[in-house]
């Protein structure tokens, strides 16, 4: 996989069919689908304790407006991605070519599939921070490999922000 910024597209080449799938998921996987855990974290109240004021008002004003722009970043993130559809059985690399004015919508649709997917898998501190972790064995390591992947996007991206 090889990433680099020309011409106003952050490019993605070389990417694998695995690769591939992991990146098709990140709509999928930013959705907290019910998982009362998962919404929490996306949506989590701005103080705890004995506000409930605060917190109503928190729930009616700005949650609906957080849900539309996690919507709105999804949907161009799916939009992007529907350059790697196709011939699924094809074991070809692919190119995934993503417009710098859709920077932001992926650094948000990646955060909310990282914060997502840890949520939903109760992964630890430690687990997040373990970058040598053993290759994937199970459903789980899939998953925190997903995290550390969509988090290595994000920061290319930044990077690549940054760097204009």
């Amino acid at each position: 996989m090889e990433i680099c910024q020309r011409k106003g597209v952050i490019e993605i080449s070389e990417l694998d069919p695995f690769l591939s799938e992991l990146l098709r998921q990140i709509p999928a996987s930013a959705n907290p689908g019910g998982a009362p855990a998962a919404e929490q974290r996306l949506f989590s109240r701005p103080i705890t304790g004995r506000e409930s004021e605060i917190c109503a008002e928190w729930k009616t004003y700005v949650e609906p407006e957080l849900r539309r722009l996690f919507q709105t970043a999804t949907q161009t993130v799916a939009a992007d991605l529907e350059q790697l559809n196709g011939n699924e059985k094809s074991f070809a690399n692919r190119t995934l070519r993503i417009p710098s004015k859709h920077a932001d919508a992926w650094l948000s649709a990646l955060n909310q599939a990282r914060l997502v997917i840890a949520a939903k898998n109760n992964f630890t501190e430690n687990e997040l921070n373990d970058h040598f972790r053993s290759p994937i064995g199970s459903r789980r390591d899939l998953s925190l490999f997903q995290v550390n992947f969509y988090g290595f996007l994000q920061e290319f991206i930044l990077r690549e922000m940054w760097s204009d």
